[in-house]
């Protein structure tokens, strides 16, 4: 299994570069996620994890994630949004695309601190926009083989930021209501758990032209 260290990448300055064999980091497009408590750069995997970057980017260039929210937060574990609106205090689900294959087992790539991955239901293969970053190594629960047979496919690795990623997950969490959307369209409230007491907005994803 293919790790990749943030830490010990960033101190090398070319992240991905050092962590993955010197693979051309002009093929690896990055992000930033500008977020209400600050901006995290985020470099992409595109060769270990085709169909997720190709279709979390489709939703980074229709401006999907802007005005969206962290909607679960959790220390020690993760960080997750990118499917709920903040509109009028309430966290609205917002429509996505078709979801994709999970691609956990042929990118290889670990769940370890940093690095950001598809948030998903029990269904392997159920992943659409909605995308976490690990706050510490979550390889045993998360990847494949591990807690879950499929895993959850990890696509990327944060290269500046990680203090505004724990900064998120430090925020006071509590019990909201959170209005998703049946097949049918119609909005369903249900309570979950783990959200910030005061929104933690996506303002907005964007690539980083280099």
């Amino acid at each position: 299994m293919r790790l990749l260290r943030p830490s010990l990448c960033t101190a090398l300055v070319v992240a991905l570069a050092s962590c993955s064999g010197g693979r051309d980091t002009n093929l690896r497009p990055a992000i930033v996620i500008e977020t209400s408590l600050g901006k995290v750069e985020v470099e992409l995997d595109p060769a270990a994890a085709p169909l997720t970057t190709e279709n979390f980017l489709a939703y980074v260039d229709d401006s999907h994630f802007d005005g969206t929210a962290f909607h679960r937060v959790i220390p020690g574990f993760m960080v997750q949004g990118g499917g709920f609106a903040a509109e009028s205090g309430m966290l609205i689900q917002k429509d996505t695309r078709t979801p994709i294959k999970n691609e956990a087992k042929s990118a290889g790539i670990s769940n370890v601190r940093g690095t950001i991955a598809m948030a998903r239901t029990n269904d392997p293969h159920s992943a659409t926009a909605q995308f976490f970053i690990n706050l510490t190594d979550n390889s045993a629960k998360l990847d494949p083989g591990g807690f879950t047979v499929d895993g959850y496919t990890a696509f990327g690795v944060v290269t500046t930021g990680i203090d505004i990623v724990d900064q998120i997950a430090a925020v006071q969490t509590k019990n909201r209501t959170l209005v998703s959307l049946a097949e049918n369209g119609n909005q369903i409230a249900s309570t979950g758990q783990d959200v910030p007491a005061e929104d933690v907005l996506i303002k907005s994803i964007r690539r980083i032209e280099r």
